[in-house]
């Protein structure tokens, strides 16, 4: 795996002081947000970029909750936040959009990506493996409510998974649900 290593930038947010680095894996430009020093044994939050939901503030999903929420956390306790450049669940943004233009036909957010002949899910997490190694770390606390990333550790210790809950509003209700029934989220 050929990863570009950014240099380590202060970032001070609303949400607290961070340290910030980029991780450059082809194309893709993934960013971790960070307290220094951290713990032997790190909340770390593993979020994938939604452009719609984190910086436009769509009600459609709950991506921007759980980031914020996760920033919060960390601000406060310490921790990471590893944000991966895996629009859609790695289907793109064009792509993401036809799945919301399917969703408003009446397709739910795994229907949709078939419709597209898409997995429900297409993200993957080597890189974080690469991450964690970078940072030395061998053991988290996984902030995260998709048993798909508790699965996708094999060479790291998930000492305990931390949940993530948002209050569902009228748009997202039913992606919520999808999201529970028909993948497994523990919600």
């Amino acid at each position: 795996m050929n990863i570009l290593v950014s240099k380590i930038a202060n970032l001070p947010t609303k949400h607290g002081d961070f340290k910030i680095q980029s991780f450059k894996e082809g194309e893709k430009e993934h960013l971790v947000i960070f307290n220094e020093p951290l713990k032997e044994i790190p909340t770390i939050r593993i979020h994938s970029e939604c452009l719609t939901g984190d910086a436009i503030g769509s009600l459609k999903c709950d991506c921007q909750d759980q980031l914020t929420a996760s920033l919060k956390l960390i601000g406060k306790e310490g921790g990471m936040v590893i944000y991966l450049r895996q629009e859609g669940r790695n289907i793109g943004l064009l792509n993401k959009v036809n799945a919301y233009s399917l969703q408003d036909m009446g397709f739910d957010t795994v229907e949709a990506n078939h419709q597209l002949v898409f997995e429900a899910d297409e993200r993957t997490y080597e890189v974080v493996e690469f991450i964690l190694d970078h940072f030395g770390i061998k053991k988290i606390n996984l902030l995260t409510n998709n048993p798909k990333k508790l699965e996708a550790f094999k060479g790291k210790d998930i000492v305990k998974r931390v949940p993530i809950k948002i209050k569902p509003n009228k748009y997202n209700e039913k992606y919520l649900k999808t999201k529970k029934e028909q993948m497994g989220h523990l919600l």
